[in-house]
């Protein structure tokens, strides 16, 4: 990635670690003795990659190209969620075994990994993509052949699958909840759109745009996108300059966020004298911006890995004995840590690995021991979260300023499609 600062280390480290993970990733997990273990026959009965003591799943995230900076956390913390759920027993009596494919950064490529592990590789359930643009690319593969993902992501909504759970946050919960504490503690009525150049940023922000202009009644003086990976962001800047909007409202995503906040610190706009709200920058992309390039700025998430509850504690102290102290854990990092669990908890209600008794077996499901407090399973396969705004600080971590009540999902939102 370009524009590498010290402070991208940690990741640039991280990523590697994960890269040599990824070529015997095929390999089981530690083995484990097991008891009294339900007949294969009775709990796998559409040919899935189950037999009597081990049980195969996919990873596929991006571990290289410019989203490995935000998709490495999520690698992780599924791996984290296997290697717990395998030192209870399993699941089923099964112990759980892990294929990992490398998405690469590329649509095409992450279609043609999700093939290869439904068709080839028959996995019972794959945990991932991070981008829309992956998970639109995957999901006519999950659908033809009825497989199962756990998609991590906070995403723009709009989408509802049989086959995909989706443990991030869809747009309302989110975006409409960040720009009405926006709109109320800064007083914000004019808005600076930018993003980055996808489905995501775009849709994310023709709803931001209809709430702001409908609900909220303010205006829009700007709306800019870039490419994934740009690092150009001079002329954006001097727009942004020129227009004085009350707020920037960004999503700009992976790599490109370097850049990004680096030129804005560069030509003097920080939050001494500018609001920003972004929707797509956690602790995991703060590793490679540097905190002191963002400090003051707002993030709306449901999760930041400051949060004070005895769940949180607990995983955060798990994630760095096994990732080392300087990991870090975002929203998405935490999102897919739950994925292995409501996984594990909907096969153990069905009684089977079969997917349609696992998503039957699903709604309704609520975890209390979420990292982020409590979420529970919506019968269109979100989950009941609540949103937080966290203020950025120099050591790369966030204040939560503000809580929501528990909201519901409602991924197709009435008068914002």
């Amino acid at each position: 990635m370009s524009h590498r600062s010290a402070s991208d280390k940690p990741s640039f480290q991280r990523r590697k670690v994960l890269l040599g993970l990824a070529a015997s990733a095929a390999l089981a997990l530690p083995a484990i003795g097991f008891a009294q273990s339900p007949a294969t026959a009775k709990i796998n009965t559409t040919k899935l990659a189950v037999t009597d003591t081990e049980v195969t799943v996919g990873q596929l995230h991006s571990a290289t190209g410019t989203m490995a900076i935000s998709e490495t956390g999520s690698i992780q913390a599924e791996r984290l969620a296997i290697d717990q759920i395998n030192a209870m027993g399993g699941i089923l009596g099964r112990k759980i075994k892990i294929i990992q494919e490398d998405g690469a950064s590329d649509w095409p490529t992450f279609a043609e990994k999700a093939k290869k592990l439904l068709e080839s590789d028959h996995v019972a359930a794959v945990f991932g993509c991070w981008t829309s643009a992956s998970r639109k690319a995957v999901l006519p593969v999950f659908e033809k052949d009825n497989g199962l993902l756990y998609y991590p992501t906070f995403y723009e909504g709009l989408e509802q699958s049989k086959n995909v759970f989706y443990t991030g946050q869809e747009a309302t919960q989110q975006v409409l909840a960040g720009l009405n504490w926006v709109a109320k503690e800064k007083k914000a009525k004019t808005f600076f759109l930018v993003g980055s150049d996808y489905i995501w940023p775009r849709t994310s922000n023709k709803i931001a745009r209809k709430h702001i202009e409908n609900v909220l009644k303010g205006s829009v003086v700007g709306e800019e996108y870039y490419p994934l990976g740009n690092t150009q962001f001079g002329s954006l800047i001097n727009k942004i300059k020129l227009k004085k909007p009350d707020v920037i409202f960004a999503d700009v995503v992976g790599g490109s966020n370097v850049a990004f906040y680096k030129q804005l610190k560069a030509a003097g706009v920080t939050a001494k004298t500018q609001n920003l709200l972004t929707i797509s920058v956690t602790e995991d992309e703060m590793l490679g911006i540097g905190g002191e390039n963002v400090e003051g700025f707002y993030s709306s998430m449901k999760y930041f890995q400051s949060l004070d509850n005895p769940n949180n504690k607990k995983f955060v102290a798990e994630f760095k004995a096994k990732f080392g102290p300087n990991a870090v854990i975002g929203d998405v990092t935490q999102a897919a840590y739950l994925g292995p669990w409501l996984w594990k908890a909907a096969v153990e209600k069905a009684g089977s690995f079969d997917v349609d008794k696992v998503v039957a077996a699903s709604p309704g499901f609520e975890l209390k021991s979420a990292p982020e407090g409590y979420v529970k399973v919506h019968p269109n396969h979100h989950l009941w979260s609540k949103t937080r705004i966290g203020e950025a600080q120099k050591d790369g971590q966030f204040k939560v300023i503000y809580e929501s009540d528990l909201i519901e999902p409602n991924p197709f939102p009435k008068g914002y499609q």
